[in-house]
């Protein structure tokens, strides 16, 4: 589908006092409104978290769901493991505390027992022990007491907490045994209450995960966030999870032997993406699955959010306006990219920076406009206007006006072409409001000035001018200017009578006339075609 640049908007020729030319001005791009409707919340490779549930709802057990959204896998072995899993890092000062005395090896490896209660530390590492204040050797590794797991920004973990100077900053790693970690995360990306075989899916994919893409080149393997996957420690732990981790032990995902890397997500919306299509780079495993199961996610569907230009350009940090955008798509939907026409030019906006400036929640998305244009010309009273503009991906388009800037009214189906270019044939009585509108959404709109058809005619009388004006303007100020080399001078004036008529006194002599009716409430200005007079 190629990018409409520009689209015209032309009123219908007619033989009127408003056209001083054959042909009217282009109109000047109208503000768009982009509509923007998608399904599934997520990256969308991998594993659909909602599809998991449906299947382990339909009696899928949790092998024949990994191996759905991981075309070509198996589930394997891997042996238990430690990791070290980044809590934070560039501090100034942190506080570890415990109920129960717990104790600190240094980096010299000596230990010492720190009393009940809190253990603040700043890049100094002077430490409060049970008989003193010393200071210690980085880094420190901090051991919990009996039953007790340390407190580390007022949330508990398990294992041990490692603090490590770091340009004179202070950095927290918590190290612990791989399954205890993953008690900590599967709470955290799906709910307790689902499926057991969901759970032990999770629990698979989260620990495939962890292990596939382990930080390389620090001082620690894991992130806490979605860097990684999010940990939250002892508050993320659920007797149900803990279970289905328990259940799993050691399992995960394999590929060719080697284990997967296992991207998972909330919802796909009903069919998953490619590696490639999203990440840009292809995986055999990771490739685009039918996901049926999907559809009880509350995202299976979403939206329509409505965007206005000036919105868009300053969410993609654009420098000029954006007139319109076409998406491009990826054999499984979701959009590539998206190509945008603004004022200065065109330009293309990937998917994923797309989702992330807007606050999408996937790429699947269609993004549907709605453009109506702005006429330079003014419509004369009794004539008609083709309005044109943009109604594209977007059902049922039609276009509503709205003459006393309240209610609108609609006043017939746009016509569309195949590239999205829409128009209406309107015939207003009256300055008028119009906007090419869907249901739940209409452009911005365009404001259609109507002037007064306007006639100049000789009455005969040398010493006047006559004339009529449709609708009767009662009362509107009439000017009669004559044609002097190329300017117009007025030579007389008068006002419009009840029933639409005008008579201006002039001495009338051989030449070209005109008469200006000045505006008149909502009415335009309205200009007579030239009266030539040779008597």
């Amino acid at each position: 589908m190629r990018v409409l640049i520009a689209l015209s908007l032309l009123l219908v020729p007619f033989v009127s006092a408003a056209s001083a030319q054959s042909d009217d001005p282009e109109p000047t791009p109208g503000e768009a409104l982009f509509v923007v409707s998608g399904r599934g919340w997520g990256h969308g490779v991998g594993m659909s978290q909602w599809g998991a549930y449906g299947m382990a709802r339909e009696g899928y057990d949790h092998e024949e769901i990994l191996a759905h959204y991981y075309y070509g896998t198996k589930v394997g072995r891997a042996g238990t493991k430690q990791v070290r899993v980044l809590l934070a890092e560039g501090r100034r000062a942190v506080t570890l505390s415990s109920p129960v005395p717990f104790s600190v090896v240094d980096g010299d490896g000596e230990t010492y027992r720190i009393a009940a209660g809190a253990l603040a530390l700043k890049p100094g590492l002077v430490v409060r022990t049970e008989t003193g204040r010393v200071r210690a050797t980085p880094p420190l590794l901090v051991r919990p007491g009996k039953s007790a797991p340390l407190s580390f920004d007022g949330r508990l973990y398990r294992g041990q907490v490692e603090v490590a100077l770091e340009k004179r900053f202070l950095r927290v790693v918590n190290a612990l045994p791989l399954e205890t970690y993953l008690q900590g995360v599967v709470a955290g990306e799906v709910p307790h209450t689902w499926p057991t075989e969901a759970l032990r899916a999770q629990a698979v994919a989260a620990r495939s995960y962890a292990l596939a893409t382990k930080v390389e080149g620090k001082p620690f393997d894991l992130y806490s966030d979605v860097r990684s996957q999010v940990y939250l420690g002892v508050a993320g732990e659920k007797a149900r999870t803990t279970d289905a981790v328990r259940a799993t032990a050691g399992e995960v995902v394999l590929y060719g032997g080697r284990i997967a890397t296992t991207y998972y997500f909330s919802s796909s919306g009903g069919r998953t993406a490619s590696a490639a299509d999203v990440f840009g780079f292809s995986v055999p495993y990771l490739v685009s699955r039918p996901d049926p199961w999907d559809a009880a996610s509350p995202n299976h569907r979403w939206g329509p959010v409505l965007l206005g230009a000036r919105t868009l350009q300053s969410k993609l940090d654009l420098d000029s306006r954006v007139l319109d955008a076409v998406t491009v798509p990826t054999p499984s939907g979701h959009v590539r990219s998206l190509r945008l026409v603004t004022a200065d030019g065109a330009t293309a906006v990937p998917g994923t920076v797309l989702r992330t400036a807007l606050g999408l929640r996937s790429t699947w998305m269609t993004v549907g406009v709605l453009r109506l244009d702005q006429p330079r010309s003014t419509v004369v009273f009794g004539s008609t206007l083709r309005l044109s503009g943009i109604a594209r991906g977007l059902p049922s388009p039609t276009v509503a006006a709205s003459a006393d800037g309240g209610s609108w009214t609609s006043v017939g189906r746009a016509a569309r072409a195949s590239d999205g270019a829409a128009s209406l044939q309107v015939s207003p009585t009256r300055t008028t409001r119009y906007r090419i509108e869907v249901e739940g959404a209409g452009s911005p709109a365009v404001l259609v000035p109507v002037a007064p058809k306007v006639l100049l005619r000789d009455a005969g009388e040398p010493k006047s001018l006559a004339g009529t004006v449709r609708p009767r303007l009662r009362g509107a100020r009439v000017t009669v200017e004559r044609r002097v080399g190329s300017v117009w001078d007025g030579v007389g004036t008068t006002t419009v009578s009840a029933d639409g008529t005008f008579r201006a006194a002039l001495n009338v002599v051989a030449g070209s006339y005109r008469a200006r009716v000045a505006k008149h409430g909502t009415w335009a200005e309205g200009v007579t075609p030239v009266l030539v007079v040779t008597r």
